[in-house]
Parts: structure tokens; C-alpha cells; sequence
């Protein structure tokens, strides 16, 4: 099994439920005039309001976005069908996250701070420096907190977190939720209780009634509406 599905098993599985965070990552724009600078879904005015606030905001430099650019990436990187996080533009969402949920701050940009100098005694240069193997070599030492060196706990806590923001950024986008498999809430066909349930308790139905509100000839069919929301077919 490679990362990638190792990762979409565990977002499936009881993982799931450490990775909701409040807020959201900036997407459609909205058409409304006076905050067509804002993402939307569904904010009230007070927050437009501070999704600007925080949108004109800056809170991690260039170096600290390029790190976390690259973490994310060695945690979701692409394959053959779905780009990277990076490609699903997850950096950004993180970028957005930590500003919105200060509580983030701190743990993060300590993380990074210890990522760096971690790299520094390892390879003499910074993380962002370091070759993809020298990298990966790294990020398998504070990948499994359960297994991680007490000495490298901050980094295995970091590496944590920062797996978390990136699976709830990825999972959450257009292109995470196709490579996820998540089709969404879908149109069954009620094909009335089953014959043998009825056979039970000596019912049936009536033809004239199957014929009216359980006509398997419909079921394809799609409702249409017109403009002023009158029932077409």
C-alpha cells in the first residue's frame, strides 16, 4: 500500500475524527459586488468581515510558507491520477488556518524553528535545502509519534499537526474529495416495501396504486423547475 492510500484508509477510519478544524481555506469567489473579494460559503456580514481581516493579514514569512509547502508534499504527494497537496493548493489553506485559529501559531512556527535546526545538525543546512532523500530521512524519524525518540518529540508533535492541516485541506477540496472517492449525497429509487415483507403479513399492493407512485419508468427522470420555481416535470 503506498502513502496515499495508506493515508485516505486512515482519514476513513477513526483518524477522521482528530481532523475537523473550524474555519475554511479561501475558494469561489463570490459574485456579490460589495465582498466579491471574499471566498464563498455561506458567511453572515460580521464574517465577511473578518475573513477580510484576516485575508489582508500575514502571518508566517517566505521561508516558513516554502517549508510548509514541502512537509506538505512529503506527507500527500502526487501520483499518477491527483496532483500534491501543493497542487490542491494546501499550503494556502494552512497559510489561512493559522491565522484564523491563533492557537496554531506557536505550535507551528516552534516546529519549523525545531525542523530547521534539526536539519542543521543533521546535514549542515536548512530543511528546505536538503535533498528529497535527506528530507524524507527526517520526516521518518518524527512521523510515528508512537515510536518517535523522546528527544525528537516537539518534532513528532509538529509533523502531527501539520499532517492533520494538510489531510483536512487536501480532503476538503474538489480534487481530495474525487481522489477520495466521495460522491455525495445521491437519488436512490424507493421501489415500495419488498414483496416477500408483504407475502409476511398477507398485503399487497394495489396495481393501480404501483402504477402511480412507484412507476419504475421514471426513475431516471430528473425534476425541472422553471424560473419562478414552478414544477415543470
Amino acid at each position: 500500500m503506498n502513502r496515499r492510500d495508506t493515508i485516505k484508509s486512515l482519514l476513513l477510519g477513526s483518524v477522521a475524527t482528530g481532523l475537523a478544524l473550524h474555519g475554511c481555506a479561501p475558494g469561489t469567489k463570490e459574485p456579490s459586488k460589495e465582498t466579491s473579494d471574499l471566498p464563498f460559503y455561506g458567511r453572515t456580514l460580521e464574517e465577511k468581515e473578518h475573513d477580510r481581516e484576516i485575508l489582508n493579514s500575514e502571518f508566517l514569512n517566505e521561508h516558513e510558507l516554502s517549508t510548509i509547502a514541502v512537509v506538505c508534499d512529503i506527507i500527500l504527494p502526487a501520483n499518477d491520477t491527483y496532483g500534491s497537496a501543493t497542487d490542491a493548493e494546501v499550503h494556502d489553506f494552512i497559510a489561512f488556518i493559522v491565522k484564523d485559529l491563533p492557537s496554531h501559531q506557536t505550535p507551528l512556527r516552534g516546529g519549523l524553528m525545531w525542523l530547521d535546526n534539526f536539519s542543521k545538525k543533521t546535514y549542515d543546512k536548512e530543511f528546505i535545502n536538503c535533498t528529497s532523500e535527506e528530507r524524507i530521512a527526517i520526516c521518518d524519524q518524527i512521523a510515528y509519534p508512537l515510536e518517535v525518540e523522546p528527544e525528537l518529540r516537539q518534532g513528532a508533535d509538529f509533523f502531527t499537526r501539520m499532517r492533520n492541516l494538510t489531510l483536512t485541506g487536501y480532503y476538503t477540496t474538489k480534487t481530495g474529495l474525487e481522489d477520495l472517492g466521495y460522491k455525495g449525497n445521491t437519488p436512490n429509487v424507493w421501489d415500495g416495501v419488498p414483496e416477500a415483507v408483504l407475502k409476511e403479513h398477507g398485503l399487497s399492493y394495489e396495481p393501480e396504486w404501483l402504477a402511480k407512485f412507484v412507476n419504475q419508468d421514471n426513475r431516471t427522470e430528473i425534476a425541472k423547475w422553471d424560473d419562478k420555481g414552478n414544477l415543470i416535470t
